[in-house]
């Protein structure tokens, strides 16, 4: 680590055999970052950290927090979100093939929801064996032939992508359930602009304020009674939940109603919102549980969080639920592994985004491949997402990937596996130096009524803050960056 240098463009560290997101090379900057450049290079190291110091308070009096949850350890611990000053930029064009690859991908993802759930011509036609829908813990049997408001089943949705050392962007993972970290986009872009306001004003830089706008026509879009203005409600799990600030910050923002389950009911397949004076109809659930909690009648029937009967509301057509039932049957770790040949399968055309090269080690082949090759690959659990359930070969000692090895021959089909990636690096501003940091970059997208889904210009780039560790997610430590996409 070293202090930024006072010269334009010359990299305060190696840059080694990674793509670097401001620097070219060690010895110029990329042209869309030379305001920034020229900013904090211009600044000195206790300049430097006393901004980023200010900005983490601000962060903490605002409560803009995520709470971390580690089995070593009795108690959940809540901390202040990691937030780095510097932002990550992208160009115009970069950017325009990015929006085009994700609303591809979006609009076939959705498409391959509704079919699951209907006709299953893609699997009558050979392209997704049937097997990997009924052994799928998120395949919904209670969906099939379900009529979804304005046949939008994928309102929201999280698009993981990251950038390899050859400079091209491909799909990590399709968080298409309950995808968490809107809020912190929103607060990152206003805290830059009360910290930098003339960096925002030199930078000319798409806005992304009027997004949450969007999301609330979205959502409007999907209520099934014919009223003006529908009543909508944010479901969360409860203050206890580690993203219950951004479900606090989303309804609060919109202008719609926060609530837990024990503060709705069902009655006559109509959902209610109680309140003092008795209790009013409510058009559209914007759901932050995942399905198993959402109606103890339905599926998990221990569950206190959700609202019994719901699904039944949900059936009648009295009620939007967002994002609909069901959609995790597309967004486990083996179905991606499909989705090119969904896009080539619905949408006759060939996939703008790449996937990363991905291993079910429910096949044999691949699974031996696997096994010879475990400290050079990545292998996670299908069903699970946050970082939990994940291998790092080449960060595991010889006892963790021997218990691996164990876990994937126990059972195979619950793995996949994709080889390490160079993600790329940007600078992280520690201690008033420049230090490079792996990220990865979250796309956010709203779907409507009209199926045209709509990707918020830049999302969330997620930083893995210690060194060396590929590790972005915020449920491991993980920080994040504004974003910034050229207008």
């Amino acid at each position: 680590m070293s202090k930024l240098d006072p010269l334009p463009g010359l990299s305060p560290y190696p840059l080694q055999h990674f793509y670097d997101e401001m620097y070219a090379d060690e010895r110029s900057v990329r042209p869309h970052y030379k305001h920034v450049n020229r900013m904090f290079s211009g600044m000195s190291p206790e300049e430097l950290q006393g901004k980023q110091n200010l900005m983490q308070r601000r962060m903490m009096e605002e409560g803009i927090t995520f709470t971390l949850y580690n089995p070593a350890q009795d108690h959940p611990m809540e901390r202040t979100i990691p937030f780095d000053m510097i932002p990550r930029i992208i160009p115009k064009l970069e950017w325009e093939r990015l929006e085009a690859g994700i609303v591809q991908r979006i609009t076939a993802l959705n498409l391959f929801i509704h079919d699951i759930y209907h006709e299953q011509y893609i699997v009558k036609d050979g392209i997704v064996p049937r097997r990997m829908i009924i052994s799928n813990c998120y395949f919904r049997p209670e969906m099939s032939g379900m009529r979804v408001p304005g046949g939008a089943y994928v309102t929201t949705s999280g698009i993981d992508l990251i950038r390899h050392h050859d400079g091209e962007y491909y799909v990590l993972e399709d968080n298409l359930r309950t995808p968490s970290g809107f809020s912190y986009l929103f607060k990152g872009r206003s805290l830059m602009n009360q910290l930098f306001p003339e960096l925002s004003f030199a930078s000319s830089i798409r806005d992304v304020d009027h997004s949450l706008n969007r999301f609330l026509s979205v959502l409007r879009s999907l209520s099934p009674s014919k009223t003006k203005d529908p009543v909508i409600a944010l479901l969360t799990p409860g203050e206890y939940n580690s993203a219950y600030y951004e479900h606090a910050f989303l309804a609060q923002q919109m202008g719609i109603y926060l609530v837990e389950g024990r503060d709705l009911v069902a009655q006559d397949h109509k959902v209610y919102l109680k309140e003092m004076n008795g209790l009013r109809r409510v058009d559209v659930l914007y759901r932050r549980l995942d399905d198993d909690f959402i109606d103890p009648l339905a599926f998990q029937p221990n569950s206190l969080l959700g609202v019994a009967g719901l699904m039944n509301a949900y059936r009648a057509g009295n009620i939007a639920i967002a994002n609909a039932p069901g959609t995790g049957v597309a967004d486990d770790k083996a179905m991606y592994v499909y989705v090119p040949d969904m896009i080539r399968y619905y949408l006759n055309e060939e996939p703008i985004l790449g996937n990363v090269p991905t291993y079910l080690l429910s096949r044999a082949q691949e699974r031996q491949y696997v096994l010879d090759n475990l400290h050079e690959m990545v292998v996670k659990e299908t069903s699970l997402s946050g970082g939990y359930g994940m291998l790092i070969g080449s960060e595991a000692t010889k006892d963790e990937l021997a218990d691996f090895r164990l876990k994937i021959l126990a059972d195979p089909a619950r793995y996949v596996a994709q080889p390490i990636m160079s993600l790329s690096r940007a600078p992280v501003l520690s201690g008033g130096c420049m230090t490079p940091r792996h990220i990865d970059l979250r796309a956010f997208v709203l779907m409507g009524a009209d199926r045209k889904p709509h990707v918020i210009p830049g999302g969330l780039t997620r930083v893995a803050m210690k060194e060396g560790s590929l590790v972005v997610n915020s449920s491991q430590g993980g920080g994040v960056k504004d974003t910034w996409v050229m207008a």
